[in-house]
């Protein structure tokens, strides 16, 4: 889960027939009111208690857990008289995965001192390739800072150096570019407040773009030939503390069975602020200047006078996991999708853990899955189908970096050029019913047109991204099928609750992210007040209604990164 988000849509009505102009966009017909309640607190709550239950061992892939989330999944699916999402007649789409649960070691070099490392105190890394154990032994260090190269900002952080076989180390995030006035952080360290002062002209200023994300860190690498990549971890940039890195990659690693896993860069890791220190100051390189430098587009990398030595110990084993898929058919359009996605996994069970051991997620992202299967409650329960088909899709291995989408949007059961859009729920609102609602990447389509005129009709309005430096946009599923085109939205809670003072909506969520993300502590809450959370869901019922009954269908908006790639698809199409 990129982190607690709903998606929390809003309003229409569906008449059924081929003109887009009878569609009304502001009327709440009696037949689709009655079909949203459906949606329930008590059902909702019930479907969270069962997916979060400790006999689930917190849901990973691979494991008894996902035996018993998919057959929890597919007969719910199965009792509403869903039809199966897969042509071959079945409910299930095979997941081809590989687990990799690494046992590395590893220190730095330099001047004759060793700055050692505890794992995954320290630091954690990972292997993706097939084989027992990876050894780099010796590798030559450089400093390549933030690690990114964009063209179209006349940036490269690897100019000039050859990192073949040498290890690189970089910053986290986008480069933090002071806007003008303002200045590069002097302490070594990218803080809240330097946020809020980059330039607007590169890299999207605040807002990340996918040059942030630690995938495109490491595909970067790859490509330059890199042995090892480590990140730095810095908490504000990354949104999130040193703590989810460790809990997230010191267990079972999970990735796509793909036949050029064996050209990635063989060790993939993080380290902590302190321990980068400690590395550079052996090495009589001043951090806090290089940190400042890294954010100018006249940086250059630094080869360090140091050492790595990496051993990647690895248990290897294939993994057949399982996206679950309804289908409620559509009329006279039904060859076309309106897909709703949502998560199934969390991250299992950690043995090594004192206390307890088991990552319930009872938030991320049971209760994604509970409001999936509350959704396909309501639509069953129209008197007329829309004209589109709607596909229920309860995705794998999300939190092992969106794969059951990826495996989804790499090898559909329906075509993309078919599927009219992506509406994604990773997580609900738990906290009770809000005035507004936040879109992450609000203009990125015209589902957002649909969107604004639809929280109008009902009296709440739309928020932008809040915290848009912490990448939210690459963090969940929907992010696979936008990187192929198909318009997609992000949503996320609203801040503005009703009967709450206007600071209580980012207490809950800092709260949330500081002591139950990706935690063992992710669990039901006694405090929890999900009528927001059904509110939201009858309104994304209605709003998913549009789209599958407009003639129309959505489109990217001018200048979005993912236009070509949907303007090209539908080219081919004609």
């Amino acid at each position: 889960m990129r982190r607690i988000s709903v998606f929390v849509l809003g309003i229409a009505a569906v008449a059924c027939t081929k003109d887009s102009g009878a569609v009304n966009d502001a009327g709440n017909s009696p037949e689709v009111t009655t079909a949203g309640q459906a949606i329930t607190a008590a059902g909702l709550l019930q479907h969270i208690k069962d997916l979060a239950d400790d006999s689930l061992e917190g849901r990973g892939p691979g494991t008894p857990g996902e035996d018993k989330a998919v057959a929890y999944m597919e007969s719910q699916f199965k009792a509403l008289g869903l039809k199966p999402g897969n042509p071959d007649g079945t409910f299930i789409q095979q997941v081809a995965l590989i687990g990799y649960t690494s046992h590395p070691t590893a220190s730095f070099t330099a001047g004759g001192k060793t700055v050692a490392l505890k794992f995954p105190d320290d630091y954690v890394a990972n292997s993706r390739h097939n084989r027992k154990e990876t050894k780099i032994a010796n590798s030559d260090i450089v400093f390549v800072g933030y690690g990114v190269v964009a063209p179209e900002f006349g940036w490269d952080d690897y100019k000039g150096v050859d990192v073949k076989g040498k290890t690189v180390i970089m910053l986290i995030n986008d480069p933090a570019v002071p806007a003008a006035g303002a200045m590069a952080s002097k302490t070594g360290e990218t803080s809240a407040a330097d946020l809020e002062h980059l330039d607007p002209a590169m890299f999207k200023g605040k807002a990340m773009t996918y040059y942030g994300r630690w995938t495109y860190k490491y595909e970067m690498a790859t490509l330059k030939g890199a042995a090892a990549v480590f990140i730095v971890h810095e908490t504000a940039p990354a949104a999130y503390g040193y703590n989810v890195v460790r809990s997230s990659n010191s267990i079972e690693a999970i990735d796509v069975v793909s036949p050029d896993a064996e050209t990635r860069v063989p060790v993939e890791g993080w380290i902590t602020l302190p321990k980068a220190r400690e590395l550079f100051a052996v090495a009589g390189a001043n951090w806090d200047s290089l940190h400042a430098a890294a954010t100018t587009k006249a940086f250059t990398p630094l080869a360090l006078n140091a050492k790595a030595n990496v051993a990647v110990k690895m248990d290897v084993r294939t993994i057949a996991s399982r996206n679950i898929v309804a289908r409620l058919e559509g009329t006279d359009k039904k060859d076309e999708y309106v897909v709703y996605t949502a998560h199934w996994d969390h991250l299992g069970r950690n043995t090594s853990l004192k206390g307890d051991q088991i990552y319930n997620g009872a938030l991320d992202n049971a209760s994604g899955s509970s409001m999936l299967i509350e959704m396909a409650k309501a639509y069953s329960a129209l008197p007329t189908p829309p004209r589109r088909s709607i596909l229920f899709l309860s995705v794998t291995a999300e939190e092992k970096s969106l794969l059951g989408a990826k495996f989804y949007a790499s090898n559909p059961l329906y075509p993309l050029d078919k599927t009219a859009a992506n509406i994604n729920m990773d997580g609900v609102n738990q906290w009770g019913r809000t005035r507004d609602f936040t879109v992450i990447g609000l203009g990125n389509s015209t589902l957002d047109d649909v969107l604004t005129a639809v929280l109008s009709a009902d009296g709440r309005v739309v928020r932008p991204d809040q915290e848009p430096e912490k990448g939210f946009y690459y963090r969940s599923d929907h992010f696979e099928f936008a990187k192929k085109g198909v318009p997609a939205l992000d949503p996320d809670d609203g801040i503005d609750f009703i009967g709450k003072d206007s600071t209580y909506g980012m207490k809950k969520r800092d709260e949330y992210t500081a002591k139950d993300y990706h935690q063992p502590s992710d669990e039901v809450k006694p405090d929890w007040d999900l009528s927001g959370a059904v509110e939201d869901g009858r309104v994304l019922f209605r709003v998913g209604l549009i789209v599958a009954q407009r003639d129309a269908l959505p489109e990217w908006k001018p200048g979005n990164e993912f236009k070509a790639k949907r303007d090209s698809m539908m080219t081919r199409k004609q």
